[in-house]
């Protein structure tokens, strides 16, 4: 069986030049794996607001999508610094990215479940 899935660092790649051309400021906190690595999206405004977002999939229909990270919609800049770090220690090939949107939007497609 092979997996047809356009690998993580692709997607992601690909994503960023979408950000760039709207002119969303982003950066890449962590480069997780190349290939099959989950997506944190930590979506800040700027008041120091921020909403954390990884990747799921939905096992009924196989396809990736969102959920909240943290029981809160919202949290503060220093509470979503601590689950990233936390986040990172537990699985080091997860691409962490920071999107800097005063609407807190999820720019990348799938969605929430």
């Amino acid at each position: 069986m092979t997996d047809d899935r356009l690998p993580t660092a692709l997607w992601v790649d690909a994503h960023l030049h979408t950000l760039t051309a709207s002119g969303l400021a982003f950066y890449i906190i962590n480069k997780g794996e190349y290939n099959s690595g989950i997506v944190l999206l930590n979506l800040a405004n700027t008041k120091g607001m921020c909403r954390l977002l990884i990747q799921q999939r939905n096992f009924e229909t196989n396809e990736m999508g969102w959920i909240s990270a943290l029981s809160q919609e919202t949290v503060e800049e220093q509470e979503a610094d601590r689950y990233i770090q936390r986040a990172l220690k537990r699985d080091p090939d997860l691409w962490v990215i920071e999107v800097e949107d005063p609407e807190m939007q999820n720019p990348f497609e799938g969605k929430i479940l």
